[in-house]
């Protein structure tokens, strides 16, 4: 096996060259649509279709969910590389749902509505939403998920996990990273912390290891700390179900009845 080796200047453009083929194979002319978060993947992800497509290809789609106090960097992403964008505050349609849900459990159905699956919720309705863009913009809609988050399972299925093409995930977040400081992006989008939005917890203090300790971990297998390396081994076994299509049942194969 080739010894993986990472240079930001080289891999951001092998990156671009990808999505350019992506395009050219999968929806010639169209456009990229992603949701706008003001954090550090949403923004380099943007930053490389730019340059693969073209600013006037690319569209970014704000969701703020009500009041969002940093929506101010969405804003500041979009300024800064100048693409079209549409703001879409799914508030309502996110209390709709639950005064739905709400409404059903109070006939009846014993529903345990947790607050992991109201966390859950809000990235479901952005994939909806960006999709709806996507299909009236002529688009094709761009999964932001970096490795780092996806080998521990911190998406959302269906949710910012879906997509229809990934540039980032198979690159970790001190990759993502140093590719955003070599498209020249703000520090202050580069290097903000990400969140899951509703906890007011950063991503870190909700996995409970650093970033760079689990980077450092899938890059090399090297971790200090057996205990985390027990909790990032754990996370990584049981959402590995994320990584696949879900199973599809085969008529020609022969199942044990």
């Amino acid at each position: 096996m080739k010894e993986y080796t990472f240079d930001a200047v080289e891999m951001k453009d092998r990156v671009v060259a990808w999505i350019r083929k992506f395009f050219e194979e999968n929806g010639p002319g169209c456009n990229a649509v992603l949701g706008i978060s003001g954090g550090k993947d949403s923004s380099v992800a943007a930053a490389l279709c730019v340059e693969a497509l073209g600013r006037e290809r690319v569209i970014g789609v704000l969701m703020p969910n009500g009041e969002q106090p940093d929506i101010d960097m969405s804003r500041l992403l979009v300024k800064h590389l100048g693409i079209p964008h549409i703001e879409v505050n799914i508030h309502e349609g996110f209390e709709g749902v639950l005064n739905g849900i709400l409404a059903g459990k109070a006939e009846g159905l014993d529903i345990n509505f947790t607050s992991q699956t109201r966390i859950n919720l809000a990235p479901r309705l952005r994939m909806a939403t960006l999709y709806a863009v996507s299909q009236s913009m002529n688009g094709r809609v761009v999964n932001t998920c970096n490795f780092s988050e996806d080998w521990v399972g911190y998406s959302t299925r269906y949710g910012d996990a879906a997509g229809d093409f990934s540039p980032l995930g198979r690159l970790t977040v001190q990759e993502v990273k140093a590719i955003g400081r070599v498209l020249g992006l703000p520090d202050a989008l580069v290097e903000k912390a990400p969140s899951d939005g509703l906890s007011g917890l950063t991503d870190e203090d909700n996995l409970g290891f650093t970033y760079a300790m689990l980077d450092r971990y899938i890059r090399t297998g090297e971790i200090d700390d057996m205990e985390k390396k027990a909790l990032i081994d754990r996370k990584h076994a049981i959402n590995r179900f994320k990584f696949f299509m879900y199973p599809v049942f085969e008529p020609g194969y022969e199942y044990e009845i």
